[in-house]
């Protein structure tokens, strides 16, 4: 039983770690926030910075716009806009179990060195997350209820 209780408590330790050890680049962080806090209209208070996707994501209304994953910058854009973005280069899909999330992008970054071009990734996510309604801070998604199935004993 003493095995067990620390292989659990291994898992823990480790889980924790992994948690504080979320890998983005700060330089491409900060760029982003910058350029964000540039943005004219947007309220201080409309915009969060949380830790997801193993990296740092900028929220905005509650709605993810963009983040830095290690030396990446991952975009929020509409399925058509992934889509097109992703032909372009130094871009690839995020699919972290496997399975694209169709609405994220990864650019490298080789796509994002320059300034002007970060500053226009960041502006095809922003104009598309200020389409997005509001989210209330701390809501989260509710999965629909599953019908309950009835059967007959005939």
């Amino acid at each position: 039983m003493e095995d067990r209780s620390q292989e659990t408590e291994g898992r823990a330790v480790n889980k924790m770690e992994r948690r504080r050890s979320m890998a983005y680049d700060e330089g491409l962080a900060d760029r982003v926030r910058a350029i964000l806090q540039g943005r004219g209209g947007l309220l201080k208070k409309s915009l969060l910075e949380k830790r997801m996707f193993g990296g740092l994501v900028f929220m905005i209304n509650g709605n993810m716009c963009c983040g830095a994953r290690n030396t990446e910058l991952m975009l929020r854009l509409s399925n058509e806009g992934a889509s097109t973005a992703l032909q372009r280069p130094h871009t690839r899909p995020v699919d972290p179990t496997g399975k694209r999330i169709r609405s994220l992008i990864f650019v490298s970054e080789q796509g994002t060195d320059l300034d002007h071009a970060l500053e226009e990734w960041i502006e095809v996510a922003f104009t598309f997350v200020r389409t997005l309604p509001p989210k209330e801070p701390g809501a989260q998604r509710r999965k629909p209820a599953q019908k309950q199935r009835t059967h007959s004993m005939s």
